[in-house]
């Protein structure tokens, strides 16, 4: 089956931090790949910006090797990959200082009439720094567009200032506040499975559901960035932007519309349903943690405290909440979020725990009756399981079995799975922020995080060590199973 390609505009992309990490590994792949898909017109230009004093030529070698390097076993298109290199312009600018701003003017002078996206991927500190310059030096037009990855702020307070220097420049229906979760191929198919279909929205609430589980684990652990890593955390990192967002996916109610803030009401909704968590009732309803040494598959690791420099924090790399919404449908449905650094393997999903059958007619030699799942799996190996009791095929008697309806996109559509940035890049194009967080999203998240961060820096208690290698700290372990449920750690 083939993708359908819908065509864009002519556009200018401006990448700020272009010969960092992320544009590198993510953003120019992303670009290529819609380039051979046929859906970068011919005018599209990508232009890379950072403080190396590097020529076009070195950019676009840079952009050969990054490109091959990320296409897995996929092979390079050559014709395709020279063609895109074509698009690829590089202008070195101090962000902090002049130098640079009016090359960077003169090259985009003669397309003002074009979409132009400003994609900010650069450390959190120079957005705002970054937003004054672009206006200052007139590069914003009526069509331009701001990207800018999180996180943004380190707090409530923090974000709303980025929010007011940024909006001061461009108009919220121009800033698009990206996260990449949103982007991916599962994570738009959870709205699917529930909006396009008849079978599950009557089932959506808290008379069949019994609970609801969201992990984003990682088997590595901060690989060098443990310095600034150390100043953010598994809160801020990971449940702040990505967790809350799923959370909300899950949990919103039907929008008027697939428009953007149709959909965005409604999450903003239930970010504010969130029922506190703070000081007094942040020990019963979260854990913290931190890994120690310990041994993977790929030999023997470290311990957080071994990749700082410091050799000191109380830094978080783990953390288990137990969240609640307080409102008609889910009033009583526990919400369990789960994130962390060097655990046992790599893994994104999300678990919808249906309530028992309330009475068993079949006799003891059936076998036990376990609870329907619905496991939406984000990565790897994108797709979507649905847990049924089934009668073991052959003679003998009723006997049940517990077996997955499974569909692995990436089988059932026969087509390579596009890469999250390749959907959003292209989305900014279009100008559809359905997929982006709005100002007030992030906000209210940050009003339901802050009293948490407040209440850990309170305490006297440091994070509870872990064994790399391991599902986190015992104390996750407890925080579900006084509610007589466990996590769901299986394929």
């Amino acid at each position: 089956m083939a993708a359908r390609i819908i065509a864009v505009e002519p556009f200018d992309i401006v990448v700020f931090g272009a010969s960092g990490d992320l544009a590198q590994r993510k953003l120019l792949p992303a670009l290529y790949h819609r380039d051979l898909a046929g859906q970068l017109p011919a005018e599209a230009r990508v232009i890379g910006v950072s403080r190396r004093r590097n020529t076009h030529e070195d950019f676009r070698q840079a952009a050969r090797k990054a490109v091959a390097a990320n296409l897995g076993s996929e092979p390079v298109d050559e014709a395709c990959l020279e063609r895109f290199c074509e698009r690829l312009f590089y202008i070195p600018v101090d962000v902090g200082a002049e130098a640079g701003w009016q090359e960077l003017f003169d090259i985009l002078r003669d397309s003002e009439a074009r979409i132009r996206v400003f994609y900010l991927a650069t450390a959190p500190e120079l957005f705002t720094v970054i937003a004054k310059k672009l206006g200052a030096h007139g590069l914003v037009t009526p069509r331009s567009r701001l990207v800018v990855e999180k996180p943004i702020g380190k707090d409530l307070a923090s974000a709303r200032e980025v929010n007011d220097t940024i909006g001061r420049v461009f108009s919220e229906q121009s800033i698009y506040r990206i996260d990449h979760y949103l982007g991916k191929e599962t994570v738009q198919n959870l709205m699917a499975l529930r909006f396009a279909n008849a079978l599950f929205e009557p089932l959506w609430n808290s008379r069949y559901i019994d609970n609801v589980q969201i992990t984003v684990a990682e088997n590595i652990g901060v690989e060098g960035r443990g310095d600034y890593y150390d100043t953010a955390g598994a809160l801020r990192d990971m449940v702040q932007n990505h967790m809350l967002q799923l959370l909300c996916l899950v949990a919103i109610e039907t929008p008027a519309s697939i428009e953007a803030d149709a959909v965005r009401d409604e999450k903003l909704k239930v970010l504010k349903a969130l029922l506190p968590v703070d000081e007094r009732n942040f020990s019963a309803l979260t854990v913290r943690g931190q890994y120690r040494a310990g041994a993977t598959p790929k030999g023997s690791v470290p311990g957080y405290l071994d990749e700082l420099s410091s050799g000191a924090s109380t830094t978080e790399t783990f953390t288990a909440i137990r969240a609640e919404i307080g409102n008609w449908r889910w009033a009583g449905v526990p919400f369990y979020l789960r994130t962390g650094k060097r655990l046992p393997s790599r893994v994104s999903e999300i678990v919808v725990t249906f309530r028992p059958v309330p009475h068993s007619v079949f006799d003891g030699t059936a076998g036990p009756i376990t609870a329907n799942r619905l496991v939406i799996r984000l990565q790897p190996d994108e797709g979507v399981k649905l847990w049924l009791m089934i009668k073991d095929p052959g003679p003998g008697g009723m006997r049940l079995r517990h077996v997955p309806l499974d569909m692995s996109f990436a089988s059932a559509f026969g087509v390579r799975n596009p890469d999250a940035y390749e959907r959003l890049v292209m989305d900014v194009v279009r100008g559809n922020q359905t997929l982006f967080m709005r100002r007030d999203e992030v906000e209210a998240a940050w009003s339901w995080i802050d009293p948490i961060l407040d209440a850990w820096r309170a305490s006297d208690e440091p994070p509870k060590g872990y064994t790399a290698g391991t599902w986190g700290p015992s104390a996750a372990i407890a925080l579900i199973e006084r509610d007589g449920r466990t996590w769901h750690d299986e394929d």
